[in-house]
């Protein structure tokens, strides 16, 4: 069993990079072929052992809550019909963990969703999993950094090396003296000039945090914008050093832009037993033209 027994997903953001698409549902909710970008996090978690997952939702994310609610009227039509294979796919989304609801009532910040879930987490250690990152069930990502923090105790970012030219994407910490295990992170910036760059380890999106994360984000003021950055509280921790860094092996598709997107639909639905063949014809005569 997983030390680490309680996930945070935040779900609230606005998903304006995906407009008109996510006017009237959640960027959350936009397939991978055929399965949306949160049950691929959700997954993540269960596969990690973590069964207890408190999604911070806000204003029109009920699709959220439905996908994972018990379905009576579809479960209904579909064992009268006699689609069994259907209707176990569906149960079997009810039945991946223990869900529970926060609402961020305004939008302030990632790291104002992640404090909204302080009450429903407690005192003890939890996983912090966003959704633009999703990673191949083949490697190991979350559970990565679950095994860094049983060997340190101290708070994990998840990292991997990014391009140059693409440092000022992300949160960029210092880079580790020996390739192996966790370091200690004694740096990290929000998107960096590229001259400024500690190194080309990026944040990605997957963290194990102790709850000491939770006093550091009530003590934020805000930013730009009237917002609480979590890589504020985290550079809080940083400074106490306790906060390490671990590498996450698997690879990683970045569903937050509309090209990354694309490219994570074509490799999944090649993954695909069901469709790789007849997708392949289709993408062979497509580059033909």
């Amino acid at each position: 069993m997983s030390v680490i027994r309680k996930a945070v997903i935040p779900v609230a953001g606005l998903g304006t990079r995906f407009l008109p698409a996510t006017k009237a549902q959640p960027k959350e909710m936009l397939p991978l072929v055929d399965k949306p970008v949160i049950q691929y996090v959700v997954e993540e978690a269960i596969r990690a052992g973590v069964e207890n997952l408190v999604l911070v939702t806000g204003r029109g994310k009920q699709a959220i809550e439905n996908h994972f609610d018990v379905a009576y009227e579809l479960e209904d039509m579909l064992l009268r019909r006699g689609k069994t294979n259907d209707l176990e796919q569906v149960r079997a989304i009810t039945g991946l963990g223990q869900f529970a609801f926060v609402r961020q009532g305004e939008p302030l910040g990632l790291g104002h969703a992640v404090l909204c879930a302080r009450h429903a987490v407690g005192p003890e250690p939890f996983a912090l999993l966003l959704g633009d990152d999703v990673f191949d069930e083949d490697g190991p990502s979350l559970s990565a950094l679950i095994k860094a923090f049983e060997a340190t105790g101290k708070s994990v970012v998840g990292v991997q090396e990014v391009p140059l030219e693409h440092v000022s994407r992300y949160g960029i910490i210092n880079a580790p003296e020996h390739p192996d295990g966790p370091w200690d992170v004694t740096n990290i910036v929000e998107k960096p000039e590229i001259a400024k760059a500690p190194s080309r380890y990026a944040v990605v999106g997957r963290y194990v945090l102790t709850a000491r994360i939770f006093d550091h984000l009530a003590s934020l003021q805000p930013g730009v914008g009237g917002e609480y950055q979590l890589t504020d509280a985290l550079k809080k921790l940083a400074d106490e050093g306790q906060l390490v860094a671990a590498l996450i092996p698997a690879k990683r598709y970045d569903t937050g832009n509309k090209l990354d997107y694309l490219k994570a639909n074509v490799e999944f639905a090649l993954k695909r037993s069901d469709l790789r063949e007849d997708f392949l014809t289709y993408l062979r005569e497509i580059v033909k033209t």
